[in-house]
C-alpha cells in the first residue's frame, strides 16, 4: 500500500501528533508498504526521511506567540502536485486543520481516498487564547474538512460524541498504543529521586506542553500539597509564568526517549490538568510506568483512568478537587502502590502493533468506501 501522510506538525517538533505518526511510519516500514510525509517547514532542522518515508517540507509561518508551532502556507496546487506525483492508495490526514484543509481538497480533486485522524480540539482553544468568538467558526471548519474525508477516526468516546454532535459523518474509533517496554516501572531511578526530593517527599509529576490550553495554571495550586515535590517535564509559552508561581518545583525542560521514561518511572504519581485532551498519551505512558493518575473528568482521560482503580478524576472547573485528590494519593502509600499496579495491567495489551493493524483496516475500508460510488454510477449507466 502507498500511504501519503499529511501532518500539521512533524519532527523535530515533538507532540502527540508526531508521536503517533512515527509509530505508523514504523509499522508501514516493517510491513513493506510505501509512504510519504508532507509537513510544514519546521523551526530548525528536521529529518528528510523517517523509515520508509521521505519527508517533503512546505513553506510555513509560526503561530502567533508560539513560534515552534508552524502553519503551512502552501497552495492547494502545490499539495495536489505532490500527491499526484506520489499517487497514493490513501491519504492519511494527521490532526488536519490548516495544511489538512488544503490537502483534503487536493485529494478530492485527484479523487483519492482519505482518512482524517481527529486529534486536537482546536476550536476550544479559541477561548484559552482570548478569542471565544472564534469557536463556532472553527467548528464549522472542522465539520467541513472532515465531511470531505471518507473516514474520520476519533481517539476517544468524548471526541467521537463531540464530532457527531457537530455533524461530522462516517466516524470510527481509533485509540493509541503505548510502548510498555520503554515505559516500565524498572526505569525508576533512586538517585534521580533523591536529587528531586532530598527530604523524601512523594514526587508528583507532570509531562506535557506548558501552554494555556493545557491548564497548567492549575499546577500552581499543588504548592499547597503537604509532603510532595512537584516535577514539571516540558516546555512552552507558559513556562516562565509557571516557574514564578512554583519556586519550589523542579522544572526539567523537554525530555524524550530514555530520559523521559526514566523521569516518568521515578514519579510517585502523575497529574494532568488539560481538559481539552482528545486522548492524552502521557496518561498511558504513566500507567505503563506503574503510576496512578489524577486527571480531569472530561475528554480522553475519562476512557483511560478507571476512577478509584488506576487513579482519580476531578471536575476541571473545580481545581480544588485536583489538590484534594493529589493530597489523598500522596498520603496513602498502600493505595497508590495498588493503583499503580492496576494501571500497568490496564495498558499491557495496548501495543502499537495492534493499533496500527487496526489502522490498516481503516485504510482499506476508506478505499472501499471511496470506490463504491463510482461502481454504483457505472452500474447505473
Amino acid at each position: 500500500m502507498r500511504v501519503a501522510l499529511v501532518a500539521e506538525s512533524f519532527l523535530p517538533h515533538a507532540n502527540g501528533v508526531t508521536h503517533s505518526l512515527l509509530r505508523v511510519i514504523e509499522h508501514l516500514t516493517a510491513h513493506g508498504h510505501e509512504a510519504l510525509v508532507i509537513a510544514p517547514e519546521p523551526r530548525g532542522r528536521g529529518p528528510v526521511r523517517y523509515g520508509v518515508a521521505p519527508v517533503v517540507r512546505l513553506p510555513s509561518v509560526g503561530w502567533p506567540g508560539y513560534a515552534d508551532v508552524r502553519v503551512s502556507v502552501a497552495s492547494a496546487a502545490r499539495v495536489e502536485r505532490l500527491l499526484a506525483d506520489f499517487s497514493p492508495d490513501v491519504v492519511h490526514l494527521a490532526s488536519p486543520f490548516m495544511l489538512g484543509w488544503t490537502a483534503v481538497r487536493a485529494a478530492a480533486a485527484l479523487d483519492l481516498p482519505t482518512v482524517a485522524v481527529y486529534q486536537t480540539e482546536v476550536p476550544s482553544y479559541a477561548a484559552r487564547y482570548r478569542a471565544p468568538w472564534g469557536e463556532a467558526l472553527l467548528w464549522n471548519r472542522v465539520r467541513e474538512l472532515h465531511s470531505l474525508a471518507d473516514l474520520t477516526l476519533a481517539p476517544s468516546t468524548h471526541a467521537e460524541r463531540q464530532l457527531e454532535e457537530h455533524g461530522v459523518p462516517r466516524l470510527r474509533r481509533w485509540g493509541r498504543g503505548v510502548d510498555t517496554v520503554r515505559f516500565h516501572p524498572s526505569r525508576r531511578d533512586e538517585a534521580l529521586r533523591r536529587e528531586w526530593a532530598p527530604r523524601g517527599e512523594r514526587i508528583v509529576g507532570y509531562v506535557g506542553r506548558l501552554a494555556p490550553e493545557k491548564r497548567v495554571d492549575h499546577l500552581a495550586r499543588l504548592a499547597a500539597v503537604a509532603g510532595a515535590r512537584l516535577v514539571v517535564v516540558g516546555d512552552g509559552p507558559s513556562r516562565d509564568e509557571l516557574e514564578a508561581s512554583l519556586p519550589d518545583a523542579v522544572f526539567t525542560g523537554f525530555l524524550a526517549g530514555e530520559a523521559l521514561a526514566r523521569a516518568m518511572a521515578s514519579f510517585d504519581l502523575f497529574v494532568h490538568c488539560g481538559d481539552l485532551e482528545t486522548f492524552c498519551q502521557t496518561i498511558q505512558e504513566a500507567h505503563a510506568s506503574g503510576l496512578p493518575v489524577v486527571a480531569p473528568r472530561r475528554g480522553g482521560p475519562v476512557d483511560l483512568v478507571a476512577e478509584g482503580v488506576t487513579g482519580m478524576l476531578y471536575d476541571p472547573g473545580k481545581p480544588e478537587e485536583l489538590v484534594a485528590a493529589v493530597q489523598g494519593l500522596v498520603d496513602d502509600d498502600e493505595w497508590r502502590d495498588r493503583a499503580g499496579a492496576h494501571a500497568r495491567d490496564a495498558v499491557r495489551d495496548r501495543t502499537w502493533a495492534s493499533v496500527c493493524t487496526q489502522l490498516m483496516g481503516y485504510y482499506e475500508e476508506a478505499i472501499g468506501m471511496h470506490a463504491r460510488p463510482l461502481a454504483s454510477a457505472a452500474a447505473g449507466a
